[in-house]
Parts: C-alpha cells; sequence; structure tokens
C-alpha cells in the first residue's frame, strides 16, 4: 500500500500553509518587546507561547531550578545562570519563559508544560516575582533611555534595572552613579533590590552593549571607564545576588566569533571567566531535541495531541510511514552510512517526523561548525520556508512524498536560497551552482529529470540527488568547512521503499557527466564554487570547427581499421584500389554514408572501373560503408575539446584561483577524460561502421547490416565484417576439390591454375577466398584423391609435370599458381595414364573401302597400333572427301558419284581407305587405281560453327596443325537471347578473352 504523503498526515501552522512566512528576526524573541508588547502573539502570549514551546531536558531544569531560588529554596539551586552558548541557540527563547512565569506566577499553572516544570522544580506553585529586562542591544550607551517620557533619564544598565525593579524611587537611589555612570557598591545594589517579593534580572545580548559603548567612548574621547564600570557592576551584581534567597539573574553572552574583533574576544573572555566563577552555566537544548522543538515550533497541535512527557503524539499514518522506512533502511544497511543508527530506525524516524533524518542531522553533523550557523533560530526560518514552499509545490504538482527530504528542498524559490545562503555565509557564488545545476529553470538536474523514464523521472531522482549533494557538502565551502557527500549518505536521503536504489548509481553518473560545478572524486560529491571540467568543456567544445573535427574523426577511422592483417584501402578514386585477385577491404570515408546515392554510384564506379579500363577483379573488393557520421565527429570533437584543456590547464591557462593540489587533481581528472574520450571515439567508428558491401551473383551492388557493435565484438571491426560475410558463404577460407570440378571452366580442357584463382576474385558467382593460398592446398587434395591431375605443360607426348591420384603424391607446397600449370579433367588424366610410355605405330582403318550412295552414310572404325603391334586408345583427326565424317568415323556422302579418300591421323600416323560415291543402285565397275594429286600447300574453310560443336570444331579440326602448321583463326562471334543478355555473362567474356590475352572490345546492341 503506498504510503501517505506528510502533508496529509499532519498540517504545518496556518500562516506557513499560507504561505506567510516570518522573518527570521520573528523566530528571534526580543525581551524588550516581550515586556513592552510589542512583539508577535505567539511571544506575547504567554499560552500561545508555551503551546509552541518544546522543554527540553536543559530548560525544564532552568526553569525548574530557577523558580526554585525565586520560591526561597537554596538547597540544589544557583541565583546566577549564564548561558554561553552558539548564537540562535534558543538562550532568548529560554529568558521569555522564565519572564512569563515570573510576570504571571500561578496564573500558568494551566499553560503547556508547566505541571512539568513543578514537578521537576518540586514547588507547588509558579512564585510570582518582581521583573527587570535589560537587553544590550536596544539600549543606548550613548542617550541611554527615559527623559523625555515622563520617565527618568537612565544612562547605564544599573540605572535602568534599578528603575525597572523599583521605579523612580528606586533609580533615586542610585541616580547619581548613573548620571557620573560609576558601578553602585554592594550596599546600594541591595538597596534597590525588591526586599519583600521574589526577584527575576534578565540580561541579554550583554557583549553587544559592550562593543557599542567602546565605540560611543573612542569617538566621544572619554575615558573608558564606562566599561570598566560595568564589568565591576557585574562583578558587584552577582556576588549580592548569590547571597540574597528570592533573586535570580539569567544572563546571555552570545558567542559569534566571526563578528568579533580582538578587543570584543578579549571582553567575552573576561565577562566568561567572571560568570563562570559566581554562576552556573546553562545549556538550553541537546542535539536530540531540536526535532522536538521544530516539530512544536512550525506544525499545529491539539492539546490532546501532547503525551504526559509533553511530547507530540503523531497519527498512525505517520507511525505506518516510519514504520515503513526502518524496515527498508535495514534491509539495505549495508548501502547506507554506518552512523545512522540502524537498530533504533523507527525511533530515528519518529523523532524527525515529518522530515528525514537527514534533514536534521545534516545541520548537526555538518553546518553547525560553519561561522554564521544559527543553530535554532535560523535553522527555523529556513525549515518554515521549506515547509511553506513545499506544501504548497506538492499540492500544486501532485507530489506524493512520505517525507520532507533533502533532495525536496524548494531551492527554486528565491527567499529559500536566501535563507540556505545566510547559515552559509551569504556567499552570492552559491548562486551559480544552484541555479546552473540543481534548481534553475533549465538546470542540468531538472532537464535530466524530464529526459529520464521510469522511475528516475517520475521521482525527481536527478534533482534529489543534486540537492541532497548540496545540502551534504555545505553547499561548496571551502577550506576548513568543506564538507563532501557520500555515495551511502545520497542513497539514505534520496531512496525510499519500493524505489530500486541502484538508481542512484545511474542518476550520480549523469549528474557527473553533465553539471557545470559538480566534483566527484573516490565516490564522494560535492559542489564547487569554481566551475568544473564539464563547464571548461561546454566553453572549449564550440570553438571546435567542423573541419578540424572530420578530420580527427578520419585518423580515428584509419586507426581503427589498421588493426588487421587484411589488405585495407581508404580509396578516393578507382585506381587507389589494386586490380589484383587479393581480396581487399576499401573503406569509403565519412563523406558517404549509406543512405546517400551518391554513396551506391561511387561503390559501382569503384567496383567495376579501374582507372581508365574495366576492372578485372570485382569481386576481390569488399566495402566498409559508414551510417549517418554525426555522432562520430561528436566524439571526435569532444576528444579534440579535453584534448585543448589540457594543453591549457599545463599552460597555466585553466580558471584562476587554483591551488596546486587542485590543479593536479584537475590534470588527473583530464587526462581521465580525454582516455574515456579516446574510448568512446573509438567504439563510435564500431557503430558508425556497421554496414558492408559487395557484388552479388546479380552482378549488382548488395549491402549488408553488421548491427550495432562494439570493440569487444571482435578483435577488429574488419574481422567483425569478415566473420558475418563467413556466415553467408561470400567470404572462405578455403575449397574443395569437388567445387572446382563443379565448375571446371568451359574455355578449355585443361584449366590454368592462374585462371582458376583468378575465377574466385573475378565472378562474383564464386567465393571470395580469405587467403588465395589455401587454393594450393585444395589442387594438392584434388589430385591426390584422383578428381583431377594438376599438370605442366606438355614436352613432346609427355606432360612436364603429371600429379594424379597420389601417383605421385602432391604437397600443397609444390602447387604452383600460373599460366604453365594446369588441371586436367579426370577422364582425360585415365587416358593420358594408359597411354603414357606408348607411341602410336599404326592406324588401319577399317573396311578399307566402302560404297555409299550419295546422301547415305556408312561407318569407318581405326585400329591405332603402338610399337608393339598392341591396341591402344588415341584421339584421331578424321577427314574426307566428297562428303563429311565425324569423330566417330560415320561418313555421309555429299558429292556426286566417283572416288573418294577417307583419312584418319593420330600422333603422326595417317591411315587412309577409299570410299566410292554412285547414283545407281548398283555400283559402277571399278576404274583405274589412283593417280597423282598436284601438292597443297594451304587451306581454307568457312562456314558456321554452332556452340555446343565449338569444343570438338577445335580439338577434331584445328588441333592437328597447331604444332607444324601456321594456323590463323579469324573468329566473327554472335550472340544472341531474346530476353536480353545480362551485363554479368557480359563482364566473365570480357575477363575471359583478357585472360586469353585478346581485346575485350565486345559490342553490344
Amino acid at each position: 500500500m503506498a504510503l501517505k504523503p506528510w502533508y496529509e498526515v499532519i498540517k504545518p501552522r496556518k500562516d506557513l500553509r499560507q504561505g506567510q512566512v516570518p522573518e527570521a528576526s520573528e523566530f528571534a524573541v526580543h525581551l524588550d518587546q516581550v515586556r513592552d508588547g510589542r512583539a508577535l502573539e505567539e511571544y506575547t502570549n504567554p499560552a500561545l507561547f508555551f503551546s509552541r514551546t518544546y522543554l527540553t531536558k536543559n530548560l525544564t531544569r532552568f526553569a525548574a531550578e530557577a523558580l526554585r531560588r525565586l520560591s526561597g529554596e537554596r538547597v540544589e539551586t544557583n541565583a546566577v545562570f549564564h548561558m554561553i552558548t552558539q548564537f540562535g541557540g534558543g538562550k532568548t527563547h529560554a529568558l521569555t519563559l522564565l519572564y512569563h512565569l515570573a510576570q504571571h506566577g500561578p496564573e500558568s499553572h494551566d499553560w503547556q508544560g508547566v505541571a512539568k516544570i513543578l514537578q521537576e522544580a518540586g514547588i507547588p506553585s509558579v512564585p510570582k516575582a518582581k521583573t527587570a529586562v535589560f537587553v544590550g542591544t536596544e539600549f543606548d550607551p550613548l542617550h541611554g533611555r527615559g527623559g523625555l517620557d515622563g520617565t527618568p533619564k537612565r544612562l547605564t544598565p544599573w540605572g535602568e534595572i534599578a528603575f525597572q525593579l523599583g521605579g523612580e524611587s528606586g533609580f533615586a537611589l542610585i541616580a547619581d552613579h548613573d548620571r557620573r555612570r560609576l558601578a553602585p557598591g554592594g550596599d546600594v545594589i541591595r538597596e534597590f533590590l525588591p526586599q519583600d517579593q521574589p526577584c527575576l534580572i534578565l540580561m541579554d545580548e550583554v557583549l553587544n552593549y559592550i562593543a557599542r559603548s567602546r565605540r560611543v567612548e573612542q569617538q566621544e574621547h572619554s575615558s573608558p571607564d564606562i566599561i570598566d564600570q560595568f564589568y565591576h557592576f557585574l562583578h558587584n551584581f552577582t556576588e549580592q545576588i548569590r547571597a540574597l534567597d528570592r533573586v535570580v539573574l539569567a544572563i546571555s553572552i552570545p558567542s559569534m566569533e566571526i563578528e568579533m574583533g580582538a578587543e570584543d574576544r578579549q571582553t567575552f573572555e573576561r565577562y566568561s571567566k567572571m560568570l563562570e566563577r559566581v554562576g552556573r552555566p546553562i545549556l538550553i537544548s541537546a542535539e536530540q531535541e531540536t526535532a522536538e522543538i521544530i516539530r512544536r515550533r512550525l506544525f499545529d497541535w491539539q492539546p490532546d495531541q501532547f503525551s504526559p512527557a509533553d511530547q507530540v503524539l503523531l497519527p498512525p499514518e505517520a507511525e505506518s510511514t516510519c514504520q515503513t522506512y526502518a524496515d527498508w533502511v535495514r534491509s539495505q544497511r549495508v548501502q547506507l552510512p554506518g552512523w545512522f543508527p540502524f537498530d533504533q530506525a523507527k525511533s530515528a524516524f519518529l523523532a524527525t517526523y515529518p522530515f528525514h533524518p537527514t534533514v536534521l542531522s545534516v545541520f548537526e553533523r555538518k553546518w553547525q561548525a560553519l561561522p554564521r550557523f544559527q543553530r535554532t533560530r535560523g535553522i527555523l526560518r529556513l525549515l518554515a520556508l521549506w515547509i511553506a514552499k513545499e506544501y504548497q509545490a506538492d499540492y500544486q504538482e501532485a507530489h506524493r512524498d512520505p517525507l520532507i527530504g533533502l533532495g525536496t528542498a524548494p531551492l527554486e524559490d528565491r527567499d529559500f536560497r536566501a535563507a540556505v545562503r545566510a547559515q552559509l555565509g551569504d556567499d552570492e557564488r552559491l548562486e551559480a551552482p544552484l541555479m546552473t545545476d540543481i534548481c534553475g529553470k533549465n538546470a542540468f538536474a531538472a532537464r535530466l529529470d524530464a529526459e529520464a523514464s521510469g522511475e528516475i523521472g517520475t521521482q525527481r531522482l536527478h534533482t534529489k540527488a543534486a540537492a541532497t549533494i548540496f545540502f551534504e557538502s555545505n553547499g561548496g565551502m571551502a577550506g576548513e568547512h568543506r564538507k563532501e557527500a557520500t555515495e551511502p549518505e545520497i542513497r539514505l536521503a534520496v531512496g525510499e521503499p519500493d524505489l530500486n536504489i541502484g538508481h542512484v548509481e545511474t542518476v550520480l553518473e549523469a549528474l557527473t557527466e553533465r553539471c557545470y560545478y559538480l566534483l566527484r572524486e573516490n565516490k564522494r560529491y560535492r559542489f564547487s564554487l569554481i566551475p568544473t571540467l564539464n563547464k571548461l568543456f561546454a566553453d572549449r567544445s564550440p570553438g571546435i570547427d567542423a573541419e578540424r573535427a572530420a578530420e580527427r574523426a578520419d585518423q580515428e577511422v584509419k586507426h581503427v581499421f589498421a588493426r588487421a592483417a587484411l589488405d585495407i584501402k581508404f580509396p578516393e578514386q578507382s585506381s587507389d584500389i589494386p586490380d589484383r585477385p587479393l581480396l581487399t577491404l576499401a573503406v569509403l570515408s565519412l563523406a558517404y554514408p549509406k543512405g546517400d546515392a551518391e554513396t551506391l554510384r561511387l561503390i559501382e564506379d569503384l567496383t567495376k572501373n579501374h582507372g581508365a579500363s574495366a576492372r578485372t577483379f570485382k569481386s576481390a573488393i569488399l566495402w566498409a560503408v559508414p551510417d549517418e557520421p554525426l555522432r562520430l565527429q561528436d566524439e571526435a570533437r569532444r576528444l579534440l575539446a579535453w584534448e585543448d584543456i589540457y594543453d591549457d590547464m599545463q599552460a597555466d591557462e585553466g580558471p584562476q584561483r587554483l591551488e596546486d593540489a587542485q590543479r593536479a587533481h584537475l590534470l588527473k581528472q583530464i587526462r581521465e577524460n580525454i582516455q574515456k574520450a579516446a574510448r568512446d571515439l573509438r567504439e563510435a567508428v564500431w557503430q558508425t561502421y556497421r554496414w558492408a558491401a559487395f557484388l552479388n551473383s546479380s552482378n549488382t551492388i548488395e549491402f549488408l547490416d553488421l548491427g550495432r557493435n562494439n570493440s569487444s565484438s571482435a578483435p577488429s571491426l574488419p574481422d567483425l565484417m569478415l566473420q558475418q560475410l563467413r556466415r553467408s558463404d561470400l567470404v572462405v577460407e578455403a575449397v574443395s576439390p569437388g567445387f572446382l570440378t563443379r565448375n571446371w571452366s568451359g574455355l578449355a580442357q585443361e584449366w590454368s591454375t592462374r585462371a582458376v584463382r583468378d575465377a574466385f576474385f573475378a565472378s562474383p558467382l564464386f567465393p571470395r577466398l580469405l587467403n588465395p593460398d589455401a587454393l594450393k592446398e585444395t589442387i594438392a587434395r584434388g589430385a591426390n584423391l584422383g578428381l583431377f591431375a594438376y599438370i605442366g605443360e606438355k614436352v613432346g607426348a609427355e606432360y612436364a609435370l603429371f600429379y594424379y591420384n597420389n601417383k605421385p603424391l602432391l604437397h600443397a607446397d609444390e602447387v604452383e599458381i600460373s599460366d604453365d600449370t594446369f588441371l586436367l579433367p579426370k577422364k582425360d588424366a585415365e587416358v593420358y595414364l594408359t597411354n603414357r610410355g606408348r607411341q602410336v605405330a599404326a592406324l588401319h582403318i577399317v573396311p578399307p573401302s566402302a560404297s555409299v550412295k550419295v546422301g547415305e552414310t556408312t561407318t569407318f572404325n581405326v585400329r591405332i597400333l603402338d610399337q608393339h603391334g598392341e591396341e591402344m586408345r588415341a584421339d584421331v583427326m578424321w577427314e574426307a572427301d566428297g562428303g563429311t565424317i565425324n569423330q566417330q568415323g560415320i561418313f555421309t556422302a555429299r558429292e556426286s558419284s566417283g572416288e573418294y579418300e577417307v583419312k584418319a591421323s593420330a600422333h603422326g600416323q595417317v591411315a587412309r581407305a577409299r570410299v566410292t560415291i554412285f547414283k545407281q543402285s548398283v555400283p559402277p565397275p571399278p576404274g583405274p587405281g589412283p593417280q597423282s594429286t598436284p601438292k597443297i600447300t594451304g587451306l581454307a574453310w568457312r562456314s558456321k560453327v554452332i556452340g555446343q560443336k565449338w569444343m570438338n570444331f577445335y580439338t577434331k579440326v584445328l588441333t592437328r596443325f597447331v604444332t607444324d602448321h601456321t594456323l590463323d583463326i579469324e573468329l566473327n562471334v554472335k550472340i544472341t537471347r531474346s530476353d536480353g543478355i545480362s551485363a554479368q555473362k557480359i563482364d566473365e567474356m570480357k575477363a575471359a578473352l583478357r585472360e586469353l590475352g585478346l581485346n575485350d572490345d565486345v559490342q553490344a546492341h
């Protein structure tokens, strides 16, 4: 169940609910004004005064002892009380309480807490006493008092006291002493003190009167006797009072050394020693009672809401809130400060409700040592403003904070900030960290809350954490008064039940990165009055021009991509990327992001062209393409700004008023920021270059999204790209021998190893080899497995090299990638192996002669005999006159009747047969034998050859003329396809022509 907000459980005083906050002076009691009836009602109305006064143990004891003495009791009583405590410590409030009791006597019995005082005093009734009040801030040492109002002129404190106690007759007893400013002796003092009733003398702000009297004497060049005379009077006065039964003197000498000169300090010490000798020192309140004093003064309570011990009884909802918080702090104690009383957690929350314990404890732990800190008066004014502003804001903005915490302080309110500054020394420089980092309209904490999502934003955790640091670190005080806020202290102040306490670290990190005055060192935080590095950075960063940032970003891109074994290029034109069979990563500059249409055109141009020529090895190029580069350039600007700040600091051009230790610390922080900015810049390169591009099987550029990555994703960014491309088999470490057999080149029977290698980088149909030398292992394995043979050029009838089926075993390091080594298909290798070492010695055509009609066919076979007369296999070239004959020996008669010759040749051996062509059904009689024919020195032939028969045409017809004839071939190639020829096919044709050393001028139409 959600906890009730504090303002629904208890109500502030009516004036605070209405936003009417008293001035600080209104929280200070002026005894003269109370005596004259000029003070606020809450001070002049004794019943109201007592209802808002919490009787601390010391205050109760002080009042009880004074009343006992006024009642005539001398046992365990003192006649002189001196309150030498810190300024604003509640002394005047105690004197006012005693004044009301003495003035009203038994009439006071019904006031809140009077019964407690009587019980402590052990007397049945409050004695009514004659009273005299002397307030040093009110009594003028030059003009005195009276004279124009029908009363005698009083020039001295003793004259004023005598007049208040005895009227004109009492004053007449010491009128001469007053006029001559001479301290009266004991006899005279006893005369003006009342003899027939109790007497109470209250003296406040004595040191102020003495200091002003000194200045009067200095200006008038009169004798300084008045100061000495006042000392003698006080000494004589206290001595006389000590000897009397029903006379009490309570005197206050405030200690506020920041306002004391050397003479003031001497005076303070002189009077303090005298009073310590004759009187009893009084401490009005203890630290643990401050909360009850504040709660009584600032909130409305009904009579039935007080316990017999005169303490406020909190409503059940408050008890529930405190119990829930107590359970929470105990569960989180390892993350909270060790000084918190975890074993009495509920009591700690109950004691300060509706304030969080840290609100009041921060003043006790860290503020009370400040020179201008006002323990009661100033804090009451500060908390009154706090309650009034927060009460209204919580209702208006629907804040439902269960407690008033340090983080909810209304620092955005000018009056509240003024009250805070007054406690901290009224340093105007505090406005800068307050308005810039914490509570200004555009303060970083407020902006971070507006940007945050979830609990962090709805709970205003950035603002709460920043305000907590401000209070815990004394708002930026330096020197011996400097304090720091620890992370456990911030967690305690900001955290609450059901809130993820881990958010605190997130919030502190964001504040440290953004705020201009927040310092962090070893998980300790404080606001400084001098701008921090964030401010220096904010001032420096806009001065880094875009060109310089872009140049630094380009440098980092080159640095990141240089960390790879892969060949890396940063091209600006096509000639920057070599045209070679080697995998190359081309990194585009930040000027060409992926979403730009010009980027695709550039990649296509640089992929397909190399200078003025067409590129052969288009598939060898992989592209690294940036995404939107703005973040990368921003990170470059950040790094440059920190480097410039460091240079300035080294040159002693940094913030002024820095001590050596501060400068050393700042330099350390700057170096850390430089290191962080350098890491962020590197990570930005990883996240910016998230696209890889390559030529796909459709001969178009394809992009691959690598995703959002960082430097921990792979050893290097090129490695990351290769990993992604390997998953799609676009890049491979190696291929199997079977891959080569399945993709055998159709250009020739023998496939050169160089052509094999080049195919992996020229054709997008092939995967890209990460290392071209891996092909040697593939070739060696394929040859050893008998899938193909690895051969060299022929020397006569023999290949210079021949590795096949482990005969002999081929090692990868023996494989040469060149134009002089080849792969031979398995069937051709088997033929070669079968015929190896045998020579064709004779050919015999069977039948040696045949007859055939025009247009009909007949078949000839050939027997090939080696040198041993044994048949063997060999490639045979058939030729025929009078018709055509194919490689299977099938002759088709075309010419008119007559005798013609059929010839078979293989390896230099020739065999001939005779064929007779006739028209009649019966062959003509044989004619005469063959006659000699003229010598033929040249051949020419022209006809169309369909593509499917080209290899057979070359093998059966042309190869016999290659070695010992001059063979010139002029081709007129025309290729058509009704649905169009792809650009990929055209590029492959050009590549093959260049591979054969032919021109690649292919005309498309």
